[in-house]
């Protein structure tokens, strides 16, 4: 018989340990059985599990005692029938880790002086007469099996562990009743009543804070203890939505966070704003990107600044089905680590790792259809050529063939709805993915494809796919000394569409009598030069097609006892390749024409190196972990855009070499460096005050000699007051209670390369330069200064859980282009601004647990964000380029309006407020300020689940203001463009009381119009309520798939932005706030799919 210890300092000579073990060994047989469990084994002592792993019980042991002063005694034997256990990522106590897998009914655990536990197995009295054998398999709510279950026969101490495969068998009674426990599970109790196969699903539990850990970065944070904001959303959120850009699937889920996906064309890039508006500049509020610990650049590739899409976005190559969990860092406390590229939140992007354990193939897909939810009320004929007939009689005018061709060429009695004719096709979508995993308990794998397309719902063959791969790698050493991961995701998508702005618009705005759009012999109809044909458009296609690959590396090397070396390396590359086609056949040919193209490539690569050190140790009840580290961060780019002149054949428009002429429009080449030493100092005093310091010093080659570096750094502190005996006694609904807050700086340097020197651009034709820009080494860097203040409160044993935080904002030191005057040749030079802008507000959210029954169970989470941005101080605005944009003590977001005093009942003209009385009309005289940004919004999320079937309903809301018709239309009758049916309610003569002026074909009414699209009569109520995401799936029970080889059946059908409460009268209120016509609004679409494991 052997002995195991598990305490390195009893490596001596080999006669010396035998003689040890054999004493050992009679001590336990004489001595220490003898005792009873002692007490002394601290109820407190905790460890933390570093990553989610399989591992033996043995394991744990030596894992217990490499974080604390417990050295175990055992048998070699004992362990041999016990499955591997499977541990997550977490804080736990020790107490709860040798309960949960030395249960007493199989072990025995006692306590010896300093520190020594004797671990023995008890001896099972086994009275098999009248008992029968059960046995089942144990599986999650996904009907992936779990291994090392405990089954215990309720009030015996006979049990069972479940196996690699979730089996299990034992001997019990037909009317006794099984007990089915493990840790991070609700435990269930199940009667037998005569049954030999008993199939268990286990269910998760609802909290266990001390287990649940959060992806801060640089570290993990149990949720217990993190002191700072982050939210959080997990990949079966992600996977109730067919979406294409993982980003979409945080549209409402997260408080203070916004994500606006204004154009719905597959690969859009979406806004998204963490905690508002920081700078005056557009592009210096974007979040950074970090996927699998790898930084990714958030500027979208603005493929010739026309393309259908605006830009695409970086992320769009990323699979959303391999997406473990994104987390937003918004306060000082989580985002100063990052410094500089922290300023205005951190997105984290986490990919799905490989499980230990037998090979396992997961197979997912789905397909759908989409359509645009919403038509407008247009015109139809009769109403349109009266309006367009009153628009010059009112002006005493007669039309002409040249002014007016649907009055005097077009049929008269035409009706065509252009909405459905050119916006009124089907969307087709598929996706398929495969997954395969497994491994060892040292090393695991994981590797996945994906595929992905959708077609639009424009006429012709246009559509976009998309193909992703990943790979992860991760090993861990025997001694668990030396861990080594690798992950790598590479996508690529194409695009194939065309400039689609303008025919939206068309789509919209076509007069409803325009001709046909083919001729007989099905070329295009130009009805003799007498419009533009929008299926012109069609012809002038783009493809874009771009390559996406991140890979990361980190090793991890415990140098010595909790003092761990560890090195992060990232490589990424972005490559894309856009072609538009301008060709003949897209125009009259009554006109001169040729064809033309362009050609717009583009390509980043970047690479980070960051070595850090992490030491951690624990001394009474204190608690201290240390991290330093350095970065290493260089970015290039390049971009080129040709133009193509005079194709001799429009099908080799392909080959810029049959142009009869090519100029370079763009040639960039471009290189960032970004260094930094960042730190933390994170200390906890008996799991009940909380303490996290972090800073950083960052250097940016974006600034000019002297400015480069800027230091940032922050303090957090959290206390769980529910510790304290007096809140328990006092408050026993309260189960846990945290009050914390955060304080910090953190810089931004999201402005273009080079801005302090003097540029030049060689000029066309004559070899020389001309200046482009002024220098100005002077400027540095845009600061945000960060405080929050928040509690968290979880009610009725885990039942209802409430966090609100209440954050402020300032962001100082402006990096915008200052206005030159004219004469200086330069419309502008870089440099900071006197400018402060705050955001300040409150973040709400609600969970609660309302049902747990056995098989029935009912979850809701509620999200809520007052959101406020105000300029708060601008020296010497007035006298700025900015003067007819903003206002101090007013948003950034909002509108400079005129005061409408609406339409005179004489002339039957819109008439406009001229506050200072010089006749004219200018931003002086737009005293109207209307906030246009959303004043709240959040999302109400509902789970609901029987047996085997499961219904998730998920609703956004928003409240705002938008654009109305006065600024999505032309001025009424002016060109044959047609309008709402509510413009039929305008003035007609003298004396008429109106909202809408008359019709007129006159500069007079066309320009008093264009006053009122800028004034306050211009804005509507455009809040929403949106039923986001709709799904209900149904997971076979085990027992169906019998032999089949399957593992797990799940069926579901999903259902996006199904319905849309709102009084406003546009396309979609999401895009309200922008007052166009050109942007695609959500579609509403439905899925079907399914998912298997092998």
């Amino acid at each position: 018989m052997q002995i195991k210890l598990t305490n390195g300092f009893f490596l001596v000579k080999k006669s010396l340990l035998k003689c040890l073990m054999k004493t050992l060994v009679l001590l336990s047989f004489t001595v220490v059985f003898g005792f009873t469990s002692n007490p002394m084994l601290s109820q407190n002592t905790e460890i933390t599990i570093a990553t989610d792993q399989t591992m033996t019980i043995e394991a744990l042991l030596e894992l217990i005692r490499k974080q604390s002063d417990y050295t175990f005694i055992y048998q070699s034997h004992i362990f041999e029938d016990l499955a591997p256990i499977q541990l997550k990522k977490g804080v736990v106590k020790i107490t709860t880790l040798l309960k949960q897998y030395l249960p007493k009914h199989l072990y025995k655990v006692s306590e010896l002086e300093d520190h020594h536990i004797v671990i023995t197995r008890k001896a099972l009295k086994s009275k098999r007469q009248g008992k029968i054998e059960v046995k089942g398999i144990i599986t999650d709510e996904k009907q992936v099996p779990i291994t090392g279950v405990h089954i215990l026969v309720l009030g015996t101490s006979h049990g069972v562990v479940s196996n690699f495969d979730g089996g299990y068998e034992i001997q019990a009674k037909p009317k006794d009743t099984l007990v089915f426990t493990i840790m991070g599970y609700e435990t269930q109790n199940i009667a037998i009543n005569n049954r030999t196969l008993i199939n268990v699903q286990l269910k998760e539990a609802i909290t266990a804070l001390d287990a649940v850990t959060i992806n801060a970065g640089y570290y993990s944070v149990s949720e217990k203890e993190r002191t700072g904001n982050i939210s959080r959303v997990v990949a079966k959120d992600i996977e109730l939505q067919p979406v294409v850009n993982p980003l979409q699937a945080l549209q409402g889920r997260m408080a203070g966070v916004e994500v606006n996906q204004v154009n719905s064309m597959p690969g859009a890039n979406p806004v998204i704003r963490i905690r508002g508006r920081n700078s005056l500049r557009d592009d210096g509020n974007l979040p950074l990107y970090v996927v699998d610990g790898v930084p990714i650049n958030a500027a979208a590739v603005d493929a010739f600044g026309l393309y259908a899409i605006s830009g695409v976005d970086p992320l769009s190559n990323l699979n959303p089905a391999n997406i473990e969990s994104i987390e937003v860092l918004k306060d000082a406390d989580a985002t100063a680590i990052y410094g500089s590229r922290g300023a205005n939140g951190v997105v984290l992007i986490t990919t799905k790792k490989g499980k230990a354990g037998k090979a396992s193939l997961n197979l997912s897909a789905y397909s759908g259809i989409g359509r645009i939810s919403k038509k407008l009320d247009m015109l139809h004929t009769a109403d349109y050529l009266e309006m367009r007939q009153e628009a010059f009689t009112n002006e005493n005018r007669t039309p002409r063939a040249s002014n007016a061709p649907d009055l005097l060429l077009w049929d008269q009695d035409r009706y065509t709805d252009w909405q459905e004719t050119l916006l009124g096709e089907t969307a087709f979508i598929s996706d398929v993915q495969k997954a395969l995993s497994g491994g060892s308990e040292s090393t695991s794998f994981l590797f996945g494809l994906g595929h992905h397309t959708e077609s639009l719902v424009f006429p012709g063959d246009f559509g976009y796919k998309k193909f992703t791969g990943n790979f992860n790698l991760n090993h861990y050493s025997v001694d668990n000394r030396f861990r080594f991961t690798m992950s790598s995701s590479y996508g690529i998508d194409t695009n194939e569409s065309f400039n689609s702005n303008q025919f939206i618009e068309n789509a919209i705005t076509l007069a409803p009598n325009a001709p046909a759009l083919y001729l007989e012999d099905g070329s295009l109809n130009w009805e003799d030069s007498s419009w533009s044909n929008p299926m012109a458009d069609l012809l002038k296609t783009q493809k874009i097609r771009t390559e996406n690959l991140v890979v990361n590396a980190v090793l991890q090397y415990e140098l010595l006892d909790k003092f761990w070396a560890k090195l992060n390396m990232g490589y990424t590359s972005y490559h894309s390749d856009a072609l538009a086609k301008d060709p003949i056949s897209s125009k009259d040919p009554n006109f001169e024409q040729e064809n033309n193209a362009q050609r717009d490539t583009a390509k980043r690569e970047s690479y980070i190196l960051e070595p850090q050190l992490n030491y951690s140790f624990v001394f009474g009840k204190n608690e201290l972990e240390a991290l330093a580290g350095v970065t290493f961060q260089r970015s290039n780019s390049n971009r080129i855009l040709i133009s193509g002149q005079g194709f001799v054949d429009e099908r080799m428009m392909d080959n810029f070499a049959t142009a009869e002429r090519q100029s370079f429009l763009i040639q960039d080449d471009r290189e960032y460096a970004y260094n930094a030493i960042f730190g933390r100092l994170a200390y906890n005093w008996n799991k009940s005050l909380f303490l996290n310091f972090t800073g950083r010093r960052d250097g940016s080659s974006r600034f000019g000699s002297g400015r480069k570096f800027g230091n940032f750094g922050a303090v957090g502190a959290a206390w769980v007051f529910s510790n304290m005996t007096f809140i328990k006694e006092s408050l026993p609904v309260l189960s846990f209670g945290k009050l914390r807050g955060s304080y910090g700086t953190s810089g931004n340097d999201q402005i273009s390369d080079y801005g302090y020197y003097d540029t030049y651009q060689s000029t066309n034709g004559i070899n020389g330069l001309y200046p482009t820009q002024l220098a100005n080494p002077n400027y540095s860097w845009e600061v945000n200064k960060k405080l929050e203040l928040a509690g968290e409160f979880i009610f009725f044993k885990d039942r209802l859980m409430l966090s609100a935080s209440w954050y402020r904002n300032r962001s100082s030191n402006q990096l915008v282009g200052y206005s030159l005057p004219a004469l200086t040749g330069f419309t502008s030079i870089q440099a900071n601004l006197p400018a402060t802008v705050e955001n300040r507000g409150w973040e709400l959210q609600l969970m609660s647990s309302n049902i747990q029954g056995t098989n029935f169970n009912w979850k809701t989470n509620l999200t809520l964000t007052f959101p406020k941005n105000e300029l708060l101080e601008f020296e010497n605005l007035e006298e700025s380029s900015y003067a007819n944009r903003y206002r101090v003590g007013h948003s950034l977001n909002s509108a400079l309006l005129y005061h409408n005093l609406g339409v005179d009942s004489e002339t039957g003209l819109f008439v406009m407020d001229d506050v200072n009385e010089d006749e004219r009309f200018d931003y002086k005289d737009r005293t109207i300020i209307q906030d246009m940004g959303r004043q709240y919004f959040g999302g109400l999320n509902n789970t609901i689940s029987y047996k085997g079937f499961s219904l998730d309903f998920f609703f956004q809301f928003v409240k705002q203001k938008g654009r109305n018709h006065l600024s999505l239309f032309a001025t009424p009758g002016r060109n044959e463009l047609n309008q709402a049916t509510l413009v039929m309610n305008r003035w007609q003569e003298e004396g008429d009381m109106s909202h809408i002026q008359k019709f007129s074909v006159s500069s007079t009414s066309n320009r008093t119009y264009n006053r009122a699209a800028l004034s306050d009569m211009s804005v509507t109520d455009a809040s929403f309520i949106r039923l986001r995401t709709l799904s209900l799936s149904y997971q076979l029970p085990s027992t169906v798939l019998g032999l089949s080889g399957l593992k797990s059946v799940r069926l579901y059908l999903h259902g996006q932005n199904l319905l849309t409460f709102t009084n406003y009268k546009g396309l979609d209120p999401e895009s309200a706030p922008l007052g166009s016509l050109r942007n695609l609004p959500p579609l509403r679409t439905v899925t079907a799919g399914v998912q298997l494991t092998f």
